[in-house]
């Protein structure tokens, strides 16, 4: 029997069960569909982090106050004590390490802005003029904060692209003033809309330098530091000469935290992935479902078929060509459940692509071929035992019905 009459004997059987064999690739489509959908939201969730920490910036050095161990928490905390602050001579010894291109102090918090009768509250950043090209924002009106000292409190700020609309609407913004707190400050400019960025909101901040905002905030602390190293080679190097600096100045107290921008990017990798697989496999349980779904039918159609399966071998039929037969219509019921599923599962995580723009939602290749792979071996796993039910017939008593 030619292998285009194999074909052709199994979806004419295929035909012969409309309703069987929907039910059957239905059940295959499932599976395949929830892999490919499940897979893809785990894949767009690792996209989406790494975008969000390739928009902070690159070849970055973070350095926090505080040493955080791996439980989380520093001993000192147990102890109630406070961890040492990082001030901005700490910032500025840093720049003597060759592999430190520039660096970008930060402190943060919350204040009140008003212009004329319009009063709102806002989140008060205070940085220095690097911080522009540190975290790569786009500046779309008059100019950022003056470089020079640090330690230069001049009253000016550049604000976000909401507050500017909030407080001047359709007027222009620089050159105005506005209130912080009980202190007056002269807008030179106005950022660019950009959105969100790791959870921080850089449309709707107020940033100001950063002497100018520890006296605001009557604090001379600084939220984090971030170093950018002059090459992504010297990230490391730049890392540990953070590291010494900070431990020199601190006498010899290792108290900070400084970590890589690709250590951090790696670890959310590997826990991403391994969720991606994670919830592809509980998917792929379905498919282990719908193969044993398509045994059970098939032995129903052993025992259905047996007077044809008679015939079969009274013409002569071996019974490899008879097991051949039901190996075909598992390949084909396998086969076209899995392109519906694929089919489904594609709709589908483009539908989530539209509902939620900002998740890069796409399947990636390897689940792809695991559930094509997984579905169509499943299937013809579990139609091995009909197959062989079925050839081991004795064909006079197949040919009664018994």
């Amino acid at each position: 029997m030619r292998f285009a009459d194999v074909m052709q004997f199994a979806s004419a059987s295929l035909r012969g069960s409309r309703t069987r064999t929907l039910l059957m690739m239905l059940a295959m489509s499932i599976g395949v569909a929830s892999v490919v959908v499940l897979t893809a939201l785990g894949e767009g969730a690792r996209r989406y982090v790494i975008n969000q920490f390739s928009s902070l910036g690159s070849n970055l050095v973070i350095v926090f106050p505080g040493r955080t161990e791996t439980a989380g928490i520093g001993p000192g905390m147990l102890l109630g004590q406070i961890p040492r602050e990082l001030s901005l001579d700490d910032a500025q010894a840093l720049l003597r390490s060759p592999a430190v291109s520039r660096l970008a102090p930060l402190t943060v918090g919350s204040s009140q802005i008003s212009q004329g009768a319009l009063n709102r509250e806002v989140v008060v950043l205070g940085s220095t003029a690097e911080l522009l090209e540190v975290r790569h924002m786009q500046l779309g009106q008059g100019q950022f904060l003056p470089r020079g000292d640090l330690h230069n409190s001049e009253s000016v700020c550049v604000l976000g692209a909401k507050i500017r609309q909030t407080l001047f609407g359709s007027q222009n913004a620089v050159g105005s003033w506005v209130r912080l707190g009980d202190r007056r400050f002269r807008v030179i400019g106005v950022m660019a809309a950009q959105g969100e960025s790791m959870g921080f909101n850089t449309d709707e901040i107020v940033i100001v330098p950063v002497a100018a905002a520890h006296m605001l905030f009557n604090t001379s602390g600084l939220f984090r530091i971030l170093v950018e190293a002059r090459h992504r080679d010297l990230v490391e190097a730049a890392k540990r000469d953070v590291e010494s600096i900070i431990v020199q100045r601190h006498h010899g107290e290792r108290d900070v935290t400084v970590i890589t921008q690709d250590a951090v990017l790696a670890t959310f990798d590997r826990i991403l992935t391994a969720l991606t697989m994670a919830v592809g496999g509980i998917a792929a349980i379905s498919l282990a479902v719908a193969g044993v779904l398509i045994m059970n039918v098939m032995l129903i159609a052993v025992s259905q078929r047996v007077k044809e399966i008679g015939l079969l071998k009274a013409l002569g039929a071996p019974a490899v060509q008879i097991r051949k037969l039901f190996f075909a219509e598992a390949i084909l019921l396998s086969g076209m459940g899995c392109l519906l599923g694929l089919a489904l599962g594609y709709a589908g995580s483009i539908l989530i692509g539209q509902l939620y723009p900002s998740l890069p939602v796409s399947p990636p290749w390897w689940a792809v071929l695991a559930a094509f792979g997984t579905a169509l071996g499943t299937g013809i796993l579990f139609s091995v035992w009909p197959a062989r039910r079925a050839a081991r017939l004795d064909a006079v008593t197949a040919l009664a019905g018994r």
